[in-house]
């Protein structure tokens, strides 16, 4: 069954590797399945070209129609705090699933405390931290695909080599593609990696 996935949006613009991981976001999951809220109606009037296409909405998650017609029950928190991981059994009490681009911070930063006060029931996707676009890529395997968190390949701290003397380390968890062994990413993430190496993750994320 397919499921509907909301990305509360906490950043404070439309940055680059943003626009990347929403973009790959909704080639997972469906334009008509992805939801961003709690855009700033600044950001909402100036989306940038490449999201044009996307749900967004400066509406909380509680107040999207579709979470007000499930009832909250129906809503799954990915919480890193959560006690449960998710599984895949979880299709059958949740239609929607909401992240906060919470769990792609280096270090990480509980920022889920924000989403918390809806009152959704919470689940965690293991114990290593992921991007918001890995995050929601291994929620639809599990409860889409019906898969377990700990039968999917993953790579992690992939070491991403540029030459044969520079590399970048990415510090969290990736799914990993079985036919090339490389982590998943979004179009174009590895050639922005690239060229922000420099700066930092601080800069980065």
């Amino acid at each position: 069954m397919t499921k509907d996935y909301v990305v509360e949006h906490m950043e404070d613009g439309f940055f680059e590797w943003v626009i990347l991981e929403y973009n790959a976001i909704a080639k997972d999951v469906g334009l008509d399945h992805f939801h961003l809220t709690s855009v700033r109606p600044e950001l909402l009037n100036a989306m940038p070209k490449q999201l044009k296409d996307i749900l967004a909405t400066s509406e909380e998650v509680i107040n999207l129609p579709g979470v007000v017609m499930s009832t909250p029950a129906r809503v799954c928190l990915l919480d890193p705090s959560a006690k449960d991981d998710l599984v895949p059994e979880d299709a059958e009490k949740f239609d929607w699933f909401v992240f906060g681009g919470i769990l792609g911070d280096d270090p990480p930063r509980d920022r889920t405390g924000e989403l918390r006060k809806y009152g959704f029931q919470g689940r965690r996707l293991g114990a290593k931290q992921m991007t918001t676009d890995t995050a929601i890529r291994v929620t639809k395997i599990v409860v889409e695909d019906q898969v377990p968190l700990d039968k999917i390949p993953y790579i992690d701290t992939p070491e991403l080599r540029w030459n044969k003397h520079e590399s970048t380390e990415m510090p969290f968890r990736y799914v990993k593609d079985v036919k090339t062994n490389e982590p998943i990413m979004p179009e174009g993430m590895r050639d922005l990696i690239r060229k922000d190496s420099e700066r930092g993750f601080d800069d980065f994320l």
